[in-house]
């Protein structure tokens, strides 16, 4: 997004206001070349105020001779600010063009038409499945396409992701080990991810193609044959995880949204706004838009859109808009926008733009406020519709979240199609915005399933009988500190912000799904569970807001290892509802309130 600024707000500005249009420090000046047609709002244009000759210059309406002096201003009417309509049209625009403004202005008033949008926002809520080539992960992929879903793998290995998951998988070659190799486009459309990839262990001396020794390894006592294969656990659990994380953020949403204006980690971030006022139609109303370093909800900073509005000269609207993004901003992964501000009991509008033309479609949204209060205001992306020139476009394709170059805040007194604001009187006004961000709707369901362990903590666990504990926990330090780094990935994933759920199972075997499940919380659980039930599990969690931000074990009940778990083929059991489990998760428990502060060994 262009000009913006992280700035640091632990030392105090030399001045509480900051005013933002051209000059403000905190503002890039980097403008556009585009020209700029001055019937951009989406306010009614009145009849022009100046109009244009052959020569190009200004020619007043109410005489018909040439003037090449100040405009002045018709009987009872106030004299037109050129000088503020050009300083308008450098802040957005750099440097002027006159024969280019005018050319492209001549244009449009000749082609009262927007410009052409853009098509239908494409298809999207990919599930992207990590690790599919492990035993988890292939059944993940399986349940998911039974189920109709669109899914894409990330797999390290094409041939072989290709054998196991058929031809015309979507699949994306990266390693999560290797940061270079997860390209952004890769993670276009995806919006939920159930990691399944873990570093590989295995019998020193080698295995059969079904993994049959990899087997007595975690389900006996010969677990001292056992090693890591490949990259080692800090690469895969930690820096894969960290890696991973960083990729598809972007694309799944964070559980708090997006900041796009304000105030987030004792940093601000800044937009370049500026003015654009009915001046550009040859109205007196004016506005700007300032930081007031101290007038926040707590004393902290906010934004401050103010000004005076008037409906002399056929006016009557006021607005703050941003330069076009450099870089547009993609938000599909969200529901909408949400402003923090402290209202006045007046109407205003948001002004949403997906292209860089001016003179184009802008997606709107209107919304009241209460006097004196602060406020959140949310605006989901169904609500914003398509105004061009203060009349609404029934033709207009969908607002499309992925593609945001503008933002515009206005307080005019038109609505659409002929109707006026309600809430409308001229004279100063000053709405304080304190943030601008992005939210997912409730209920808020897990964006990122992982599939880690049970045991994570329990190596370092003060008391504990080791010799009673699995051969993971037992071999910990033997294995690379397998476990440590799986509880250090879990951290990176509770950090994050990302919505998620963490699955910790106890030993996986080959075992059909349908047993009797055991879900705990503070990893102290032991036994085993079947990998298809787990990959359903892991589906189940996507879609409930019970398992939001939960981190729980799960075992099948009371099953002991030498008895093999098996269903009737011919009459399965029916498909359990895990959010009976879900339900009774606990937010904040991982185990590790149980850990002593120790040094995580390097």
């Amino acid at each position: 997004m262009e000009c913006f600024n992280s700035t640091k707000l632990s030392s105090p500005c030399t001045s509480s206001i900051l005013n933002l249009q051209g000059s403000s420090s905190l503002v890039c000046n980097k403008f556009s070349k585009k020209s700029v047609h001055p019937w951009l709002l989406s306010s009614p244009p009145p009849k022009p105020f100046f109009q244009l000759d052959d020569r190009l210059q200004c020619r007043q309406k109410s005489a018909h001779r040439t003037y090449r002096g100040p405009i002045l201003a018709e009987a009872g009417k106030q004299g037109w600010d050129l000088g503020r309509f050009l300083k308008t049209l450098y802040f957005f625009n750099g440097p002027p063009s006159p024969s280019k403004f005018f050319e492209f202005l001549i244009e449009k008033l000749s082609s009262p038409s927007p410009s052409e949008p853009k098509k239908s926002m494409e298809s999207s809520g990919i599930v992207l499945v990590v690790g599919a080539t492990g035993g988890v992960g292939r059944r993940v992929v399986d349940v998911l396409q039974k189920k109709g879903l669109p899914v894409r793998v990330l797999a390290r290995n094409e041939e072989k992701a290709r054998k196991m998951l058929g031809p015309d998988i979507d699949l994306i070659i990266g390693d999560i080990t290797k940061e270079s190799t997860l390209l952004p486009e890769y993670f276009k459309g995806v919006r939920k991810v159930i990691n399944a990839a873990s570093v590989i262990v295995g019998p020193k001396e080698g295995d059969t193609p079904e993994r049959e020794k990899y087997s007595q390894v975690w389900e006996s006592s010969f677990s001292s044959q056992s090693q890591i294969k490949g990259d080692s656990p800090e690469m895969v659990e930690f820096v894969g995880m960290r890696n991973l994380i960083n990729a598809v953020k972007g694309s799944i949403g964070l559980r708090n949204g997006k900041l796009l204006f304000g105030c987030e980690d004792n940093g601000f971030r800044d937009l370049a706004w500026g003015a654009l006022d009915d001046v550009v139609m040859g109205g007196v109303s004016e506005s700007t838009f300032i930081i007031d370093t101290t007038g926040g909800e707590k004393g902290g900073p906010t934004g401050l859109f103010k000004g005076v509005v008037s409906t002399t000269n056929n006016g009557g609207f006021t607005s703050i808009r941003t330069k076009n993004f450099s870089v547009p901003e993609d938000l599909s992964s969200y529901d909408g926008l949400e402003l923090r501000l402290k209202g006045d009991g007046r109407r205003y509008k948001l002004i949403v733009r997906t292209s860089r033309d001016w003179d184009t479609v802008g997606y709107t949204a209107s919304f009241d406020t209460t006097e004196g209060q602060w406020q959140s205001i949310r605006l989901p992306f169904s609500s914003f519709v398509p105004v061009f020139r203060a009349r609404t476009v029934s033709d207009a394709p969908p607002f499309d979240p992925r593609s945001i170059v503008s933002l515009q805040l206005m307080f005019s007194k038109f609505e659409y199609d002929g109707k006026l604001n309600p809430t409308f009187v001229e004279g100063p006004f000053q709405l304080p915005v304190s943030s601008i961000r992005t939210f997912i709707k409730d209920p808020v369901t897990p964006r990122f399933v992982h599939v880690s362990s049970a045991g994570v903590t329990r190596p370092d666990r003060p008391g504990l009988d080791l010799s009673k504990q699995p051969p993971a926990v037992r071999l910990n330090k033997e294995l690379d500190f397998i476990l440590t780094f799986k509880l250090k990935g879990e951290d990176l994933i509770r950090e994050s912000g990302i919505p998620y759920a963490i699955v910790r199972p106890c030993a996986l075997t080959e075992e059909p799904a349908g047993a009797d499940l055991i879900f705990d919380q503070g990893d102290n659980i032991t036994g085993k569970i079947s990998r298809e039930e787990i990959a359903r599990i892991c589906i189940a969690a996507l879609e409930s807001p019970y398992a939001l931000d939960k981190t729980f074990e799960v075992v099948k009940s009371v099953i002991p290892f030498s008895e093999p778990f098996t269903v009737d083929l011919e009459n399965p059991p029916q498909e359990k509802d895990y959010d009976i489990y879900f339900k009774d998760l606990k937010d904040g428990i991982t185990g590790k309130e149980l850990l002593e502060q120790s040094p995580v060994p390097v």
